[in-house]
């Protein structure tokens, strides 16, 4: 077999495979990592997979001759090498790219002349594509390769930076809130407890909430913040993590909550609209699923309205708070899809004993100003129009038996003026889980952290 001749002196620098088709015949480099070997007699194939794609890479093998005769020691050594390739090898290739439309990988292949390993493999990988999940946790970084979850992660910086461009084209500021509090966000529930200088507690913030709403009276006026919070929750369900990526937002000198609901479902349209755009086709191919963009406005139904429907399909609700059980958020997520087609419904009107003490109560009714967002049967939010007058905030404390000690410095924010203001908080990771239609956020999430797991 002709051995490949590539002029190393033409090769500038590294090329991504997604780069390769758009590229004219010619001397190449690409680098990444070793997912196949074929070893056959005549031939070796290599398929290279980088941050972007895979390529085939092909070598006519060199074979020790049977009568002992002298052959190409490089070309032996370079069959040796790929002979002896293990998964996961990363490595560098430079070759001859060919166009050619027979190559099932991307119509084009690179004949190897050399090759530079970076780090060798072991030979036998720990997980395998029918590993159980915490068994890819424990090798997340092995897991992580495959092409799917490479994309989870694409899809994920996409609805982000989605979100970003909404708010800052809108003239919303980016905050950066402490994770460090004196005190809890909320009660002293579901908080985890750090040393801190000259014998203190700290605690990690279960959410920016206090500070978000610090920045309205301030008069930042519009903010956002998409960062990490922390909530000591001993739950093993699918859609709980002990650390997680929230998604905020609050503004200033608005009507009532609606306002909040109108402002975060133009937000999830255009997102979900950037996620099809720019992933639509991979994500069916790789997840089996089409990216719906929601049509607005969502559906509202009030909490009351909401369980009478749960009730006429057949399922009695136990809880004793009147709120909705996971199997209520899917029923009631049933019924909005069959009767409005919809993926989104906003619950409203919730009572105030199954609130935070800070959501605004309608003066008339008693209700909350107050909703939680449901997507595809699971709640990814919850919104509300704040309380913002301190005397009434005070009060509404007391009635949760909250204690001036612990809130008195929140108090200060609105003993110097208020507007009025609302805002929401959302789980990433579970958009993103009911986006791809995947059943457990450890899924979608880089290193998942929840009671029995804080390694890798």
């Amino acid at each position: 077999m002709r051995r490949v001749h590539v002029d190393l002196s033409l090769v500038s620098e590294r090329v991504l495979v997604k780069q390769l088709q758009g590229l004219a015949d010619g001397p190449v480099s690409v680098s990444g990592w070793v997912e196949t070997v074929r070893d056959q007699k005549k031939v070796q194939f290599v398929i290279l997979r980088d941050e972007s794609g895979a390529v085939q890479l092909v070598n006519p093998a060199t074979r020790p001759a049977e009568d002992g005769s002298d052959q190409d020691a490089a070309a032996l050594a370079l069959t040796d090498l790929i002979s002896n390739l293990a998964t996961g090898t990363f490595l560098t290739v430079t070759g001859e790219l060919k166009h050619d439309e027979r190559v099932k990988l991307g119509g084009v292949e690179i004949k190897i002349a050399r090759l530079d390993i970076a780090a060798a493999a072991l030979p036998e990988t720990p997980i395998a594509a029918d590993s159980g999940l915490d068994k890819r946790m424990d090798w997340r970084f092995l897991d992580l390769r495959q092409r799917r979850n490479n994309l989870v992660f694409r899809v994920q910086t996409t609805l982000e930076h989605a979100f970003r461009s909404y708010w800052i084209e809108r003239d919303y500021i980016e905050v950066h809130s402490p994770k460090l509090m004196a005190s809890a966000s909320e009660s002293n529930a579901e908080l985890f407890e750090v040393p801190y200088f000259e014998d203190k507690t700290a605690y990690l913030a279960q959410s920016p909430q206090f500070f978000k709403q610090m920045a309205q009276v301030a008069g930042f006026g519009k903010i956002f913040e998409i960062a990490p919070a922390f909530r000591a929750d001993p739950s093993f369900t699918s859609r709980h993590a002990t650390e997680f990526t929230s998604v905020d937002a609050e503004i200033s000198w608005i009507d009532s909550h609606e306002d909040v609901a109108a402002m975060q479902e133009e937000l999830l349209q255009t997102a979900f609209q950037a996620v099809k755009d720019k992933h639509g086709a991979e994500i069916e191919e790789l997840f089996g699923l089409e990216v719906q963009v929601p049509a607005i406005p969502f559906p509202r139904i009030p909490l009351a309205e909401a369980r009478e429907i749960v009730k006429s399909r057949g399922y009695e609700i136990p809880r004793t708070d009147g709120d909705l059980d996971p199997e209520g958020e899917r029923q009631i997520s049933a019924y909005v899809e069959e009767t409005y087609g919809h993926q989104f419904v906003f619950i409203t009107d919730y009572h105030p004993e199954i609130r935070a003490f800070y959501h605004m109560r309608d003066e008339e009714t008693g209700l909350t100003k107050s909703y939680d967002l449901l997507f595809k049967g699971v709640e990814i939010t919850t919104g509300a129009q704040r309380e913002h007058r301190v005397d009434v905030l005070i009060e509404q404390a007391k009635e949760k038996g909250l204690g001036a000690e612990h809130l008195d410095f929140y108090f200060d924010f609105f003993r110097y003026g208020a507007p009025p203001h609302g805002g929401f908080g959302m789980g990433l990771a579970r958009v993103l889980m009911l986006l791809l239609g995947q059943d457990s956020i450890r899924e979608v999430t880089y290193l998942f952290r929840g009671p029995t797991r804080l390694a890798p």
